[in-house]
């Protein structure tokens, strides 16, 4: 339900006490409220009141501790609205922007109320805002989580899905109207049922920090959809409640986060501490900007009226201020212990990393993660690039971080466009990318794959497009990434011919399996299992309609296709063989045996020569995997045993003959997985040294019982 909207109430003298600076925000103890919010370079904070009529109550915040400005107020509790205003120096110059007419949010404001209307007092000095502007809203932190814990799935075992809250759930059937579009309808056990059929272990969710909706958008009747435009790193973005009013996200958000744990599904959430949602110095004022300026934000060492723009939005946050870094510290340390999330991916974490203007990886929010006890046990991912000079660093991140591996990305794109000289690195990305991510010690696992994410096309569109085609977002089609590694199979967009069509069915499926049996940590996106397409929009970041949501429909219509990937993702789960702990290591193992754990072999059956590695037109192998040649234990230090498989890849645009290896590799293999076929599912099965006809483009792999 709903908070109530409450009145500010009693105000006397003795109605407002010291109260303490720590922790900062807006926190409710079950009588009363602590206000506190950081500013070093004020000269006074009043907290502003704000009533259901709108009336607003100013209360000084006398009491300052450390540039910690601080009131408890014992009648106040939840569903109280209120905002500050920051008195102080108004320099933009020098970098000063203090401005009491500005309503300023608080940055560790865990509930939002109202709307931005772009009004002219959000970006003019001297104009007030109040009735222009959000507030933040006091919550109730209370909730019964119940039994819930955190599954603790460990990165070997992780399958990983990123979805958008809105897009997954606007056009479900089985989902009632009013939850569409919610963190209930996340929830509802039509989504929480479709992830467990996939067999997903964890969701990924794009941002759902408070977000900015961007009036140059909404001028063009478009929105911004992704959310990357985060001011509210504490609060759940109320768009996304089915009741948006007070903190009803709040406990709407938990309840989603207690029911997919129920199933054993983690909850990962993609946050974007690396700039905010004010823009550059023509941004509105509606929060960091007015409370200090220069604490929280990157300025031009030359031109401090102006900021440093890693990131292409404007700004960049300054994570070498102490007090940047603890409201990134504290977020975190909140959303876990309060929220019950499982990890973080991190957006344009290189520019996280600038302490001055190169990255560098043992910057100090790397040390402050690393030495806490609570943020340093939950899953790290890092987006390893920026948009600055040298902001591209993957495999560069500390140890205790994984990385979307782009080179994964691009490798696999081009190997299976046939694009030539590219089987050597397409070995070493499907076995976990040690030349990454070995030398920092660093597991397969640190590697998350991925062939497709939120930017870029979608899989169906990937082997239907060659070409961007987003004329829909109002830019003459200059945005989005002109280089996509796509291949349209012969036609550009949709098409009736029958071959092409299953050419494109074919090699969606050879992505999708080449993802979910590589060595690592695969992330599939929302809707690929089922054909979505955007049209050949790459970069839907400001379509909230039909061209980024999922559609449900295509579950039925592509069904062949949904079982596939289930199919494939059940062959990973139930073998160790295709999510190792550590490196393969491709020599003999020292066991009585000496087996070996792997073996690279060309379609002849013969051990590949460094000539065969180098060779620019070769795009056909076959990879042995020895289910004996598991050295690492089991959890209970158990001896590790599977079936072993081959896998045989055929990228070339004809069918080639496979000559299986002879008996001391395995005597009877069965095919359990081969990508000319909708579902995937065979009954096929060949002897030892037998030759077998491989299509072209496809990937067959074949399992020998132990």
């Amino acid at each position: 339900m709903p908070e109530p909207d409450a009145s500010p109430g009693d105000l006397t003298p003795l109605g407002v006490w010291p109260g303490t600076p720590y922790p900062l925000g807006a926190t409710y103890d079950g009588a009363g409220t602590n206000f506190s919010v950081f500013s070093e370079v004020a000269e006074s904070v009043e907290l502003c009141l704000i009533g259901r009529d709108g009336a607003e109550t100013r209360i000084p915040l006398d009491e300052v501790d450390t540039y910690v400005w601080h009131a408890y107020l014992p009648t106040i509790g939840p569903g109280q609205r209120y905002g500050f205003r920051v008195h102080g120096p108004y320099d933009p110059e020098q970098g000063l922007r203090c401005d009491p007419s500005k309503l300023l949010l608080d940055p560790y404001g865990k509930a939002f109320d109202g709307d931005f209307d772009d009004d002219p007092s959000l970006h003019t000095y001297g104009l007030d805002s109040l009735g222009h502007t959000m507030t933040g809203v006091v919550i109730n932190p209370f909730f019964d989580w119940g039994a819930d814990r955190p599954p603790n799935r460990p990165y070997h075992e992780t399958v990983i899905y990123e979805a958008h809250v809105k897009g997954m759930t606007m056009t479900h059937p089985d989902i009632p109207d009013e939850l569409r579009g919610t963190y209930a309808g996340i929830a509802h056990p039509a989504i929480v049922g479709h992830l467990k059929s996939l067999g997903i272990t964890a969701i990924e969710l794009m941002p759902v920090h408070q977000f900015l909706q961007d009036r140059v958008l909404l001028d063009q009747g478009l929105r911004n959809y992704w959310g990357y435009n985060s001011f509210g790193y504490l609060a759940p973005h109320n768009g996304y409640a089915a009741s948006p009013r007070g903190g009803a996200a709040v406990t709407e958000f938990k309840a989603m986060v207690r029911a997919l744990h129920a199933e054993g599904i983690e909850v990962i959430l993609d946050v974007v501490y690396n700039h905010t949602a004010e823009g550059n110095h023509l941004g509105p004022t509606i929060a960091f900007r007015g409370i200090d300026n220069a604490a929280y934000y990157r300025l031009l060492d030359k031109d401090p009226s102006r900021y440093m723009d890693y990131t292409g939005t404007g700004n960049s946050l300054n994570v070498r201020h102490p007090h940047t870094l603890q409201l990134i510290m504290d977020s975190l340390r909140y959303w876990i212990l309060d929220m019950h999330v499982d990890g973080f991916r991190f957006d344009l974490a290189a520019t996280l990393a600038r302490e001055l203007h190169d990255v560098d990886r043992l910057s100090t929010f790397f040390d402050l993660v690393q030495q806490d006890p609570v943020v340093s046990q939950v899953k790290l991912i890092a987006e390893p690039w920026d948009v600055g000079e040298g902001g591209y660093q993957v495999g560069n991140f500390p140890g205790q971080w994984t990385e979307w591996n782009g080179k994964y990305r691009d490798t696999v794109r081009d190997y299976w466009r046939g694009e030539p000289a590219t089987l050597g690195e397409f070995a070493s990305r499907l076995t976990g990318s040690s030349d990454l991510y070995e030398a920092t010690g660093r597991r397969p696992s640190a590697s998350i794959n991925f062939i497709i994410a939120h930017d870029g096309f979608t899989l169906r569109d990937l082997v239907s497009y060659n070409e961007k085609h987003n004329s829909a977002n109002g830019e003459d089609n200059r945005d989005g990434e002109s280089h996509n590694r796509s291949w349209n199979c012969g036609v550009e967009g949709p098409t009736d011919d029958p071959d092409i069509l299953a050419l494109r069915a074919k090699q969606s499926r050879n992505l999708l399996a080449t993802l979910v049996l590589s060595q690592g940590t695969p992330m599939l996106a929302h809707g690929d299992e089922m054909g979505r397409t955007q049209h050949g929009n790459n970069n839907v970041y400001c379509q909230d309609s039909e061209i980024a949501w999922m559609d449900w429909s295509l579950l039925k219509s592509n069904e062949d296709l949904f079982d596939f990937t289930r199919h494939v993702i059940a062959l990973r789960t139930a073998h160790p063989i295709f999510r190792r702990r550590r490196f393969l290591e491709g020599r003999p193992i020292r066991s009585k045996d000496h087996a070996r754990d792997i073996a690279w072999l060309t379609p002849a059956g013969e051990e590949m020569t460094p000539a065969d590695w180098d060779s620019g037109f070769g795009k056909s192998l076959t990879v042995y995997l020895n289910g004996l040649g598991i050295p690492e234990p089991g959890p209970r230090g158990e001896r590790i045993t599977d079936d072993s498989f081959l896998m045989c890849f055929n990228a070339h645009d004809s069918a080639l003959d496979f000559v299986l290896p002879g008996a001391d590799y395995g005597a009877e293999w069965s095919v359990a997985l081969d990508c000319s076929i909708p579902d995937g599912l065979s009954d096929a099965s060949y002897p030892a040294s037998a030759t077998l006809p491989v299509p072209a483009r496809c990937l067959l792999v074949l399992r020998c019982p132990a």
